[in-house]
Order: C-alpha cells, then sequence, then structure tokens
C-alpha cells in the first residue's frame, strides 16, 4: 500500500478497533471503526487514504483528501505552532509544514499553494510551498496542442503562471485570458506553443487545433522552432522528409494538406510557411 495515496485494499477481518484491511502483500492497516461502512462483507474491496496518525502508525480513512501525495494543492492554513503550520487537507490530522518549507511566513486562516511529498529523513508526509523545485520543464510529457490539466499558480504582469499536469511551468498571456482566476483554480487548458528554451505558452481557448493530426501538430511545432519556415515540399526526396521530421513522405503530404485547409500554412515552390 502507498502512503499518502488513496488505495484500493480488501477487508480482511473485523475487531473492536476497526476493520483491518490488506494490500496484495498481506500487509496490514487499520480503517478505525468510524469509518465503517453501513454494509461491507469480509473480502470486499474497500477505497481508503492511508497516512500515519499521531503516534506514526500507518491508518486509514475512508474521507477524501484534498491533495495526495506529489500533488498541488490551495489549502487553508488551521494553526500555526513553535514547529510550523498545519494545514487542513480534508480528513482527521493536518498537513505539517515545516517553517524552512515556507516560502513567506504562513498565518492561520490563510490560503496557501502546497506541495506535498515524503520527508525521506522522517518518513512523515510534508507540505511545502516553496514549489519551484518538485517542477521541470527539462523533460517534456507534453505536446503541442494537447489538452491539459492546469492550475493557476501566482499572477505576474504578463499573465497568469500555471502548473502543468502537475508537472511543468507554464504561462497564459494576459490578453488571453477572459474569465476570473484566481491562485489555487484548476482548469483545462491547451498547450498551444513550446518554445525553443522549453517555456511552454497555454491558451485556455481550445484554437481550433483540439482534433489536430499528431504529423501536423508535429510540422507546426517545427515550423515555430525554424521561425516559420520549412525547405520541404510534396517534391522533397522522401529521404530527407524521413530525415527532418521522422515521418514518411506520405505521412508528411497528408499532414501538410491538413495544415493548408485549415489556413495554417502558405505553400510555396521552396517550402512551406507558417501564415
Amino acid at each position: 500500500m502507498e502512503l499518502g495515496k488513496i488505495n484500493t485494499l480488501i477487508i480482511d477481518r473485523n475487531t473492536s478497533p476497526g476493520l483491518y484491511l490488506v494490500d496484495k502483500d498481506n500487509n496490514d492497516v487499520l480503517l478505525p471503526g468510524k469509518y465503517i461502512p453501513k454494509q461491507y462483507e469480509i473480502g470486499d474491496a474497500i477505497e481508503v487514504f492511508v497516512y500515519l496518525d499521531n503516534e506514526e502508525r500507518k491508518i486509514a480513512t475512508t474521507l477524501k483528501p484534498y491533495i495526495q501525495i506529489y500533488e498541488f494543492g490551495w489549502l487553508e492554513i488551521r494553526q500555526i505552532t513553535k514547529h510550523g503550520a498545519f494545514a487542513d487537507i480534508g480528513i482527521e490530522k493536518d498537513l505539517f509544514i515545516p517553517f524552512k518549507e515556507q516560502a513567506r511566513p504562513m498565518q492561520a486562516g490563510k490560503r496557501y499553494l502546497i506541495y506535498m511529498f515524503l520527508d525521506e529523513k522522517t518518513d512523515r508526509l510534508v507540505g511545502t510551498s516553496k514549489i519551484n523545485r518538485f517542477l521541470s520543464n527539462d523533460e517534456l510529457t507534453v505536446a503541442i496542442f494537447e489538452e491539459v490539466d492546469i492550475m493557476v499558480s501566482h499572477m505576474t504582469d504578463m499573465g497568469i503562471n500555471v502548473i502543468i499536469n502537475g508537472k511543468h511551468k507554464g504561462m497564459v498571456y494576459e490578453n488571453e485570458v477572459y474569465q476570473d482566476l484566481r491562485v489555487g483554480d484548476k482548469l483545462k487548458g491547451i498547450v498551444k506553443k513550446i518554445r525553443s528554451d522549453k517555456k511552454i505558452d497555454v491558451s485556455l481557448q481550445q484554437l481550433g487545433y483540439r482534433n489536430i493530426e499528431p504529423n501536423a501538430a508535429k510540422i507546426l511545432q517545427m515550423l515555430e522552432d525554424n521561425n516559420g519556415y520549412l525547405l520541404l515540399t510534396d517534391k522533397s526526396n522522401p529521404e530527407t522528409i524521413k530525415e527532418v521530421l521522422q515521418m514518411s513522405k506520405k505521412s508528411f503530404k497528408k499532414a501538410i494538406g491538413t495544415l493548408y485547409k485549415q489556413r495554417k500554412v502558405e505553400l510555396k515552390e521552396d517550402g512551406v510557411y507558417l501564415k
């Protein structure tokens, strides 16, 4: 079973403290009596969130947390103690945020963008508002025109900074925002552009590209990266097309035809131009 995640476990036995649940490796965890479902049978599967109680023992709950491990959440601070801050994550135990993990001193009653992770030194679930180290654009897992999940991380003069699929940083420019958004808001977006430095532009509009085929999207990205021009035509050698785009000449012609019909490119004797 995984700490800090919702696990699907099997009801193994009933005891006075509650139900004991087991995973496929027969590791067990207690589901306290107050969380026992009204109807159940031994052997039933049940979804529970697993965390450590105040005595550092694994415990299960049927309450659904606002965030799970390795996720970001817009959380309210319940209290500040001499050890750090404690954020409400929707279960009985609050998430501990040490002072060293606070980007700025937190205040009770206020909300902050927080990332949950496992502290390797203590094996405890902890939170941090120093989120940048958990975001990277070095190895992108998204493609141009792909629909993605985004979360508003902060506002700038240029627009809105967002977290993409819980992994990457992105930007929605101010002139493309047509709705009121706040830090912590979650919504869908479209990868509009991936720049040469791997910065990602995101659109909140569908752009009309949602159903564009992958090869056409690849050519558009190549055009963006080459100042809007590709030295390829329908008369180009198949080997040249394969070397440049890693696709067949047939696929290239089909993709170019799609882009031309959508008026995204201009075809000339010396190559393809981005409109």
